[in-house]
C-alpha cells in the first residue's frame, strides 16, 4: 500500500514539475512585435561638444566606401549619386588628416559633425570636410564644430570641403538614441 502511494506521489510530483517548468517557459517568451533586429557597426564621434554614436551607409566615393568598409568591418555602399545631392540638403562632417591620434578614420582624432538630430539642418547626408592642423605638434582633441571654426579663424588650422557624401544617421546622441 505505501509501495503505490509512494509511487502516486512521485507521479503528482513529475507532473507538478513539469506544469511549473511550462508555466515558467511561457512567462520568459518575449513576443517581439517590430520586426527583426540587426547589429549596426557604430562609429563614437562629436556633436556640439557631446559624444554621439553614428554608422555610415554608403558614400559617393568608392575609396572612401573602401576605406568605410575596412575601418567598421561592415559594408559602406559606393553610391555615385549621393555627390549630386544639393549643398543645402546636406551637414558636415569634420575629418582630421593630422594631429591627435584616435579612431577617425584617418587615424587621428573621432570626427566632429555639425547640426545633431533636433536642430535645424539635421541631414543624416553629410559632406566631408578635411581639417588639417597648420602646426601638427601643436594639436589638441576639439569636440566642436565652433572650436573648429575659432582654431580655423586663428589660423591654428584649415578646413578644406572634400567633394564627397557620405550617409551617416546617428545613432545615439545627447537627448536621444534610435
Amino acid at each position: 500500500m505505501l509501495k503505490i502511494l509512494d509511487q502516486k506521489r512521485n507521479k503528482l510530483t513529475l507532473l507538478s514539475l513539469l506544469i511549473f517548468a511550462l508555466i515558467l517557459t511561457a512567462c520568459n517568451t518575449q513576443t517581439q512585435t517590430t520586426g527583426t533586429f540587426a547589429q549596426v557597426p557604430a562609429g563614437k564621434a562629436y556633436a556640439e561638444g557631446q559624444e554621439i554614436y553614428f554608422t555610415h551607409t554608403e558614400a559617393s566615393d568608392p575609396g572612401i566606401a573602401e576605406t568605410l568598409t575596412n575601418m567598421m568591418k561592415s559594408p559602406v555602399l559606393y553610391v555615385p549619386s549621393l555627390a549630386l545631392v544639393p549643398a543645402e540638403a546636406l551637414a558636415n562632417v569634420y575629418v582630421f588628416e593630422n594631429g591627435v591620434a584616435g579612431k577617425g578614420p584617418l587615424g587621428f582624432q573621432p570626427d566632429v559633425f555639425d547640426n545633431p538630430p533636433g536642430t535645424d539642418g539635421y541631414s543624416p547626408l553629410r559632406q566631408i570636410i578635411l581639417v588639417n592642423w597648420a602646426d601638427g605638434t601643436k594639436t589638441t582633441e576639439l569636440k566642436a564644430v565652433a572650436d573648429i571654426l575659432a582654431a580655423e579663424a586663428d589660423g591654428q588650422l584649415t578646413t578644406k570641403p572634400s567633394g564627397v557624401v557620405v550617409n551617416m544617421p546617428f545613432i545615439v546622441w545627447d537627448g536621444g538614441k534610435r
